[in-house]
């Protein structure tokens, strides 16, 4: 199994190139940093998590920008956006913004998307959110468009353009991986676009149900990864004993002492596990 780390990088924690590198430098495999462009003051969408939004939400860093600063500094981990709001974001824009980062991590990239679950931010974007399964599907569509093809041409329901030319391709072929997040309600999704699922973790009972059903859903073996793992060892353990490629430690967003003590001890988590 391999492990990696998912996290907010905001404005308050630790730097994007000094985290990459500690990660790197302990063994980990991978990055996925959490996207909103912005957090409406009226919010009627209740926080998934139960209670108050956490001061996270808000204080975000773009997730390409962070990337990018990342990649810069490191030369093996996964670099992934986990995830990226696709219903918040043209097409054509993103998908250079993924070729790009793709071309300057060397190929590292992974396109972690979903729909989200915050309907006012996603209606400051122009998204309605009762359509928004739709429009993801289909900028999924036309994104791969602009990777593939040296004239890349698109006509549908929310997006339409007549051919273009757009660079730089992926480096990765035909574009970099697509890991799908979301619940049951996403395995459609997953089977017309994933390279993998990007499964919360919910717990490892009720995971395994749900990997069988999404491959029956899919017709094919999908690879899994669970995001925001906590780091207890038990906890880890239930997972061993599922088909799952790769966990990602929940890393708290923290200054970067504190952030790297806390790496220390990821590490010394995943080792147990090797």
């Amino acid at each position: 199994m391999k492990f990696g780390v998912s996290t907010f990088i905001t404005d308050q924690g630790i730097a994007p190139a000094p985290l990459g590198r500690a990660i790197e430098e302990r063994g980990l495999d991978s990055l996925l940093i959490a996207e909103h462009t912005h957090i409406p003051v009226e919010r009627r969408s209740p926080y998934p998590g139960g209670g108050e939004l956490p001061e996270i939400y808000y204080r975000t860093l773009d997730p390409f920008v962070a990337l990018s600063a990342v990649a810069a500094v490191t030369e093996r981990i996964l670099l992934g956006t986990g995830i990226a709001l696709v219903v918040q974001r043209d097409p054509i824009i993103t998908a250079k913004e993924v070729a790009s980062l793709d071309l300057v991590s060397g190929g590292r990239f992974i396109f972690g998307v979903g729909i989200g679950w915050n309907e006012e931010e996603m209606e400051n974007h122009g998204a309605n959110p009762r359509t928004r399964g739709r429009l993801v599907d289909e900028r999924l569509r036309a994104m791969r468009e602009l990777w593939t093809k040296e004239k890349a041409e698109f006509h549908g329901e929310f997006v339409d353009f007549d051919p273009v030319y757009s660079w730089p391709k992926p480096v990765q072929r035909p574009h970099p991986p697509i890991y799908v997040g979301g619940g049951e309600g996403a395995f459609k999704r997953v089977a017309s676009f994933g390279d993998a699922w990007l499964a919360n973790s919910r717990g490892a009972e009720e995971l395994a149900p749900k990997i069988e059903r999404l491959r029956g859903v899919a017709g094919r073996d999908v690879p899994v990864t669970v995001y925001a793992v906590e780091k207890k060892p038990e906890i880890v353990e239930q997972y061993t004993q599922l088909d799952v490629e790769r966990l990602l430690f929940s890393l708290p967003t923290m200054p970067e002492a504190e952030t790297l003590a806390y790496l220390d001890e990821l590490a010394g988590v995943a080792e147990r596990f090797r």
